[in-house]
């Protein structure tokens, strides 16, 4: 490690944080030789540091280091000690929680004290949960005949290259390395150039941890350049992304024209949540307000499209708005603080060309649509109303604090008719008193996670991931643990 590649930042409450802005790799921050890139605080649209970005000769090097690692020490570390160092590296997290709040407070904008209690609380669980599956990985014996021995292996798929984006920094990567860690398997992950800084505090703590040299490595860059050379690198043996449905068809592309890696991904969404006429209605605005406006809108599982039974759309529509209209948004460093500012200037454009597009398509801009201030990317939250599910508002993920509501006059069925009219799949709501109506939508829909009178509900243990166009492939829970391992079959004559 060199001290040139460390800066001192001041978060906007004051405190002084040392950050890292060289590429990690084989546990060492070493420069990188792309361009410099501006880390840019969204709450200021000042620059926070400059970021050192991967070339495909880093990429290389990080890709190699991570196969020499599990070739000659990974793969010979016991299962027990995997889940001692995953266990101690959550200690860790733990004892640094505050300073990675901040560092994504300044980096992508979310509220210090949600990063903390929520993001930053649910990453360390999810090292714990995996931490106890490492030992617990079993194969089968198979009988088949008495002159056979038959079993199976679970066995790690060697180096795991990761892409993760910028809404989620350290969850998204925690949601991978957990389980690609806990398999055995080494990693490199490549950080959204948009919000890198947490992920370097986090190299830190790896180092600390005790996790032999190249196990994990930590880059950042552009997709199109560094995203681009890990995907292809033929001694990736496993891809984990979760960002753009777009950028994932590449990374499919990539994977076919190099060694036919495995692939997990998970895409965009536009996720519909239905409130029918016996819900309570009280509780159903308060969830599915936080099912769009939690992470300022930026969740691939926003709900942000609600259908409500015309009987009660009025009543919900009133009750939902008293919600939108208590959300705080202001500086992230405040405690009282729910919604912070959008990541980028890109992605406010973005936000604000959809509130236009809403408008000039007809819906009803009921409540919000505006900046917040005059300096930072602040949207307020924003409500459309009399949308149809022809309207670009309710067919596009907009990634931000807009809802388009729309309403059924008829059963469960064309609820969900209209739900899966859509070529996401990856989450969906159900508010309503009847169980019957409850588990027959839930069924029905085209959704890979179905929240009934909640919603963003998640649980370490509870599988997360889509259906269509919103990729493939599961995070958390046990089934986590397949994605990262492949199995093999032994099969043995024992009388020959």
């Amino acid at each position: 490690m060199t001290q040139s590649d460390i800066q001192t930042i001041v978060t906007q409450s004051g405190k002084e944080l040392k950050v890292h802005t060289q590429l990690f790799i084989n546990n060492e921050f070493v420069p990188g030789n792309g361009p410099l890139i501006e880390d840019i605080n969204p709450s200021t649209e000042e620059v926070i540091c400059k970021v050192h970005s991967a070339t495909e000769e880093d990429v290389n090097t990080a890709v190699e280091a991570a196969h020499t690692a599990y070739k000659k020490v990974w793969s010979k570390v016991a299962p027990a000690e995997r889940g001692v160092l995953l266990n101690k590296l959550a200690d860790l997290m733990e004892r640094d929680q505050e300073e990675l709040a901040m560092l994504e407070a300044i980096d992508n904008g979310k509220a210090v004290s949600v990063a903390r209690d929520e993001d930053i609380a649910g990453c360390i669980g999810c090292y714990r949960y995996f931490a106890g599956w490492a030992d617990k990985i079993h194969g089968k014996v198979i009988d088949t005949a008495p002159e056979q021995h038959i079993y199976t292996r679970h066995e790690a798929l060697g180096v795991v290259g990761a892409i993760i984006p910028w809404n989620y920094p350290l969850m998204m990567g925690a949601w991978k390395f957990a389980p690609a860690l806990a398999a055995g398997n080494a990693v490199v992950m490549k950080t959204s150039e948009l919000t890198p800084l947490s992920a370097y505090k986090f190299a830190t703590l790896i180092k600390e941890a005790g996790f032999p040299p190249g196990v994990v490595n930590i880059i950042t860059g552009y997709g199109h350049i560094t995203g681009s050379a890990l995907a292809a690198h033929p001694r990736v043996s496993k891809m984990a992304f979760t960002g753009s449905t777009g950028t994932g068809r590449k990374v499919m592309e990539a994977s076919s024209t190099s060694n036919l890696k495995k692939l997990q991904l998970e895409l965009g969404g536009k996720s519909a949540q239905l409130v029918f006429a016996d819900a309570d209605l009280k509780h159903a605005a308060q969830q599915a307000a936080a099912g769009i406006y939690n992470n300022h809108g930026q969740n691939c599982n926003a709900g942000s499209r609600i259908f409500v039974h015309e009987s009660v759309a009025k009543e919900f529509i009133d009750l939902f708005t008293e919600q939108a209209k208590a959300v705080k948004v202001g500086c992230p460093f405040k405690e009282d603080t729910f919604q912070g500012p959008q990541v980028s200037k890109a992605q406010f454009d973005k936000i604000m060309e959809y509130i236009k597009i809403g408008q000039d398509e007809g819906a009803t801009l009921h409540f919000g649509g505006k900046r917040v201030g005059d300096k930072g990317y602040f949207i307020q939250p924003t409500v459309f109303t009399n949308c149809n599910n022809n309207m670009r508002l309710m067919r596009e993920e907009i990634f931000g604090p807009v809802v388009a509501i729309g309403t059924f006059s008829g059963g469960w069925e064309e609820a969900v008719e209209l739900a899966n009219d859509s070529d996401y799949g990856l989450a969906a709501g159900v508010y309503t008193s009847d169980h019957s109506t409850a588990i027959k939508a839930s069924n029905a829909l085209l959704a890979g996670s179905v929240w009934v009178n909640c919603y963003d509900l998640f649980n370490n243990s509870v599988p997360f991931g889509g259906y269509k166009q919103s990729g493939f492939g599961k995070e958390l829970g046990k089934y986590a643990l397949l994605e990262y391992l492949q199995v093999k079959s032994v099969i043995t004559l024992i009388d020959w």
